[in-house]
């Protein structure tokens, strides 16, 4: 028997739970509507040329701090700049910063967990120890310190980040191995020798990647944040990039006389947050296997 003869029946396997899963979804009405307002950020953001009414870097002092108007529908800033267009080229900027952040995190967190899971002995031992030294910290002050160590920028910061979210995704797919390796599929397929890599990424991984999916929904959420926090903090994007945290730190020393340079920014903030909280929410429930 072809140790390939497996690859088939576990693929026919996962798409019959993919489809139950999106048919569930799409009747899920907190998911859908994180899905709807993403989807609708997403837009935004990829359309922010055409969208914005000015050029977010745009510098325009005579019309410093103008309140909101059918000019300037979210105001202007200390440099009379448009809130609204340095809203909207915002959504690029943290968007594509929690993505790549989770990114990062997902690729090198679920190949640990893989690693350590299957081989287990001393790959796990070894894997898990620096792991649990990484949980140690805080999730922001393990990002501090990896953006100290690589400096102030927003490729910085999305490394941070990304390294800082790595130990949450290695513990939960080291767990889903765990469990994986008893079923009879990857006994089947270790009998039939199998190579150790392709049970471990052809067989199991496809069959483990869910909770994965559901903690990179919520992760995004989390990510924008904590690189909103670096870019308050001055160690994320600098300035002039229009991005929410940073507009935050420069709006602040200005909340009682232009407010509108901190709340706007923060509803952008919220809202996608939500989104991905939202929308996370609704693939924990219906990828949940004990719904099924």
């Amino acid at each position: 028997m072809d140790t390939t003869s497996i690859a088939p029946a576990t693929s026919a396997r996962a798409s019959r739970r993919g489809s139950k899963a999106l048919r569930r979804f799409l009747r899920h009405p907190g998911g859908m509507l994180g899905f709807v307002l993403l989807a609708f950020l997403i837009l935004v953001a990829l359309f922010a040329p055409f969208v914005a009414p000015y050029d977010p870097l745009r510098v325009d002092p005579i019309n410093a701090l103008m309140p909101p108007s059918g000019e300037h529908w979210m105001g202007t800033d200390t440099l009379g700049r448009d809130v609204m267009s340095r809203v909207i080229f915002g959504a690029r900027i943290s968007l594509r910063l929690g993505i790549v952040s989770v990114a990062i995190a997902m690729s090198l967190g679920v190949f640990l967990g893989v690693l350590a899971g299957y081989l287990g002995g001393r790959v796990d031992a070894v894997i898990m120890r620096v792991v649990d030294i990484l949980l140690a910290f805080p999730s922001l002050v393990l990002a501090l310190i990896a953006v100290f160590a690589l400096g102030p920028g927003l490729t910085n910061a999305m490394i941070a980040v990304g390294i800082s979210s790595i130990p949450v995704y290695a513990r939960i797919t080291r767990a889903e191995v765990l469990s994986a390796k008893e079923n009879l599929y990857v006994q089947s397929a270790q009998a039939l020798g199998a190579p150790a890599s392709g049970i471990m990424f052809r067989h199991i991984l496809p069959n483990i990647i869910a909770p994965n999916i559901v903690m990179g929904a919520l992760g995004t959420g989390s990510a924008i944040l904590a690189g909103a926090a670096l870019s308050f903090l001055g160690l994320g994007a600098q300035a002039p990039l229009p991005e929410w945290g940073l507009m935050l730190s420069q709006g602040r020393g200005f909340m009682s006389l232009a407010w509108w340079l901190t709340v706007f920014p923060g509803v952008g903030i919220m809202a996608t947050v939500m989104s991905m909280n939202l929308l996370g929410d609704g693939l924990r429930d219906v990828l949940d296997p004990r719904l099924g």
